[in-house]
């Protein structure tokens, strides 16, 4: 077996994990970090596909961006009288520090003792490249310049209009 396939298998069990946990808690904010969670390991699949500039955005915009938005409606929605998660729950701790040095022990183990690849063939050089960053706005501004300049009109006309809206009278 091969760091990859190794990785696969973690990343895509703490995803079908973190995503059946989810949605079987009854308390939202447990739901909401099993969410960023589950966020994080599909990143990591991203990541094991060679798309950097997918996981990077999914890292920002899903467990970023939209995870704040989630957690301004828990606010609203006052989850105050939940459970502590973590009042007299010795055991949750234990896991959670379990699950921080092992975490740390592989990050520690791929900086000193790994190894990067040496002998990656065309396709594998090819498929990395299309995941970069450089390529993909290589691509964008260059054979999709309309789509690009379409969509913004759009969330530019969306804007606008959001704004028409709410605004109450007119001057």
């Amino acid at each position: 077996m091969n760091i990859e396939l190794i990785l696969f298998i973690v990343l895509a069990l703490v995803a079908s994990v973190s995503s059946l946990m989810m949605i079987t808690r009854r308390g939202a904010v447990i739901s909401a970090v099993f969410l960023v969670l589950n966020f994080f390991a599909l990143a990591g699949l991203y990541l094991l596909l060679n798309a950097q500039f997918i996981a990077v955005v999914q890292v920002i915009v899903y467990a970023g961006a939209i995870m704040v938005l989630f957690l301004f409606v828990l606010m609203l929605l006052r989850t105050d009288n939940e459970p502590k998660i973590l009042m007299d729950r010795r055991p949750i701790k234990l896991f959670a520090l379990l699950i921080t040095v092992f975490v740390f022990i592989q990050i520690a183990y791929l900086i000193f003792v790994g190894t990067p690849s040496e002998n990656l063939s065309p396709d594998q050089l090819k498929s990395i490249n299309s995941g970069t960053i450089q390529t993909i706005g290589q691509e964008l501004y260059t054979n999709y310049i309309i789509p690009f300049e379409v969509a913004g009109f759009l969330l530019l006309a969306a804007t606008i209009g959001a704004m028409v809206l709410a605004k109450k009278k007119f001057e």
